[in-house]
């Protein structure tokens, strides 16, 4: 979580910008007179819009940010008004849940329209909103998009400034295959569980078994992703139960230290969603424990079932990836590393051709787009490096394959700013350098290559007069590397060559 890279800390600026959209927001409400459920309401409306809406430009983003309230608005009315109905309700809410997932496939105005719209539904579960207070909440919601994105758009234009690298594409399919549906089905299924099991458990608090079903959902693309990110969900929220018997509850939901509390938990959400879900979701937790303070409703026994209700809401996701539409970790793994791969590859050309005179060349967008990149591939191979993981030879392997991507990217962070330098040079060995990355990449995502077809890399310069030209001795190291976790077979002992 700390060491984790952040180029151009820009989680650190989005984190930084996200506890001033939510605090704008909130002192909003609470200037207009709302009631504390509509500053909250409007609080976790300010949150989602800025944590959801990661569309490729600014004025894509602008755009979903404006369409948020024609998903979330319908939702508000559906849920108070059917929250004394509770079949109705539950299947109201579960017709919500398979929207929001299926909606996914309108790529990230979609994602992020499916989510704010599941997070409406659930909120007045959260709050226990009655028809009689729509009207404020309608207006906390209001307020709250418009604080945020004018923090957002107008007060610290990150994205201005710094546009965001694209969104790695989904993996393919279709139709039941394709992952949007498989997922609706499965989501729609776990939650249905959750919601039976969760109010067998608790009538008024079964939601929570719900969200953990929802969320465990959110950015997974195989069985193994999806078990591990339930087992952090479950160990990130009994990190926050225990921070909150010792943080929220002897502050008995006293205004301001709780104010700035949450603030700190919000900071913590967004900085650390991207390296640590199990740390972003004690984060969660701890805020969540913060609000009951608020509501007056929080004891040591309300943290007990919050726990009770996360466990169920993970077994229910579990049981859904295993019996529907299962698939399997070794079918995701390949396609993120090779995207991983292709965007290496891009990143070296841009800079080369930056550092021959093209102005017009800019690696940075890729290498942001490598960190992404990474990211999913660090997700997808989740399951093989996890520490109750038996398969000791595919564990292996998945670590040399994480430890080289990341050498890679250091290697292109490096060439990145090498790039930037107007006083760098390009000569005839950059090219060549380039060429044998290219080569290396070529042989790697070639779908019938093996190690043997990859040729060695040419002996490591002690000392290369040019720094761009040590990275791509590095990046064309670790590419060679590669070969051996990757091309062979994954069940046999993994054999380090010197």
């Amino acid at each position: 979580m700390f060491v984790a890279p952040d180029p151009g800390r820009l989680r650190l600026r989005n984190s930084a910008r996200a506890v001033i959209g939510v605090g704008a927001a909130v002192a909003l409400a609470e200037l207009c007179g709302l009631s504390l459920t509509a500053s909250i309401t409007g609080g976790l409306a300010a949150l989602l819009a800025l944590f959801t809406v990661v569309d490729a430009n600014v004025r894509a983003q602008r755009v979903t940010t404006a369409l948020l309230p024609v998903a979330g608005f319908p939702v508000l009315a559906l849920a108070t008004t059917l929250h004394g109905v509770p079949l109705a309700r539950d299947a109201a809410f579960l017709a919500v849940v398979f929207a929001g997932v299926y909606a996914r496939r309108r790529g990230p105005r979609g994602h992020a329209l499916g989510i704010f719209g599941f997070m409406m539904f659930f909120v007045t579960q959260f709050l226990h909103a009655v028809p009689g207070q729509l009207p404020e909440l309608y207006a906390a919601v209001g307020l709250a998009l418009l604080a945020s994105a004018a923090v957002r758009f107008v007060l610290w234009p990150i994205e201005r400034r710094t546009p965001p690298a694209p969104a790695p594409p989904g993996l393919p399919g279709t139709g039941l295959a394709r992952p949007t549906t498989r997922q609706a089905f499965q989501a729609t299924a776990a939650c249905a569980f959750a919601l039976a099991i969760g109010q067998a458990l608790s009538e008024d608090r079964w939601y929570w078994a719900v969200g953990t079903a929802w969320w465990i959902f959110v950015n997974t693309a195989s069985r193994g992703e999806t078990l591990v990110r339930g087992f952090r969900r479950v160990l990130g929220t009994v990190l926050g139960i225990a921070a909150g018997l010792l943080i929220a509850v002897p502050l008995h939901g006293a205004p301001a230290p709780t104010a700035a509390l949450v603030a700190v938990c919000v900071f913590g959400i967004f900085y650390t969603a991207a390296p640590s879900y199990s740390w972003m979701m004690f984060f969660v937790t701890v805020m969540a424990g913060l609000l009951y303070g608020l509501l007056g409703v929080l004891h040591p026994g309300l943290l007990l079932l919050r726990f009770q209700e996360t466990a169920i809401g993970a077994l229910g996701a579990a049981l859904a990836v295993v019996i529907i539409l299962p698939v399997t970790t070794h079918a995701a793994n390949d396609a993120w590393i090779q995207r991983a791969l292709h965007c290496v590859r891009a990143s070296t050309a841009a800079a080369l051709d930056r550092l021959a005179g093209n102005p017009a060349a800019d690696p940075a967008p890729h290498a942001a787009e490598l960190e992404l990149l990474l990211g999913r591939v660090r997700m997808a191979l989740a399951p093989l490096v996890h520490p109750l993981s038996p398969l000791r030879a595919r564990k292996a392997r998945a670590r040399q394959v994480l430890a080289l991507l990341d050498e890679c990217a250091r290697e292109v962070r490096g060439l990145v700013a090498v790039a930037a330098d107007p006083q760098a040079s390009h000569d005839a060995r950059l090219a060549a350098a380039c060429w044998r990355v290219e080569a290396a990449v070529e042989a790697l995502t070639a779908p019938d290559s093996t190690p043997e077809l990859i040729a060695p890399p040419r002996p490591r310069p002690a000392a290369p007069a040019e720094p761009v030209l040590a990275h791509l001795h590095g990046l064309e190291h670790a590419l060679v590397a590669l070969a051996a976790p990757l091309r062979t077979d994954p069940r046999a002992p993994l054999v380090i060559s010197a």
